[in-house]
């Protein structure tokens, strides 16, 4: 009977032994499976993080670029914007230049008619083209036109347009003497220049 009790014991006790160690393999096994898992779990984790990072450098990049093209568009417009104004005043400005030297040959043509010598018969007819003469200066300076002074002043290239050279004691060097046809300037733009004579 003790032996019996004896091998029962013995036979349990291996029995817990082996149990214990099949505990032991599962436990090892389980946390085998743990580091397993919690390292795939870490690289997906840094894989993620790595292409989050990408893709955040990505539109970063992006970003910028956008917002480049957005300033130039923005300089470009603002450029757009100031060149129309300029032009728009220009326009304004000189519109009626078209129209001024379209009539300076017929003012041209007024002042010679004036050079004619005034006598009875004649001295309506002059009255009625002076008359007509002034009125018509007085349009174009209204849109801005005006005379260039010529005789007496310093010959000045911009405004004037040398065709003779003469010898005067009495003036001094490049000095305009005589006005062959008068000049004209719609405000600070030369429409025609003077065509002069010049001393040497």
């Amino acid at each position: 009977m003790e032996e019996q009790e004896k091998q029962t014991n013995t036979t349990t006790e291996e029995e817990n032994n082996v149990n214990e160690e099949v505990v032991e393999d599962e436990t090892a096994e389980s946390v085998e499976v743990l580091d397993k898992e919690e390292t795939e779990e870490a690289n997906d984790s840094e894989e993620d993080t790595s292409q989050l990072q990408s893709k955040l450098n990505a539109l970063q990049a992006e970003k910028d670029e956008l917002y480049q093209q957005l300033l130039r568009v923005q300089a470009e417009y603002d450029n757009f914007k100031k060149r129309t104004i300029k032009e728009r005043e220009a326009a304004r400005k000189y519109q009626s230049q078209d129209l001024i030297q379209e009539l300076l040959p017929a003012l041209d043509n007024f002042e010679r008619a004036l050079q004619v010598e005034k006598t009875e018969a004649t001295a309506s007819i002059i009255d009625g083209i002076s008359m007509v003469y002034n009125q018509l200066k007085e349009a174009l300076a209204s849109q801005g036109a005006e005379e260039i002074p010529a005789v007496g002043e310093e010959f000045d290239p911009n405004i004037h347009h040398a065709v003779m050279q003469v010898e005067d004691d009495d003036q001094p060097s490049n000095t305009v003497v005589e006005e062959l046809q008068k000049g004209y300037k719609l405000k600070d733009r030369v429409i025609r220049p003077a065509m002069v004579k010049v001393t040497k």
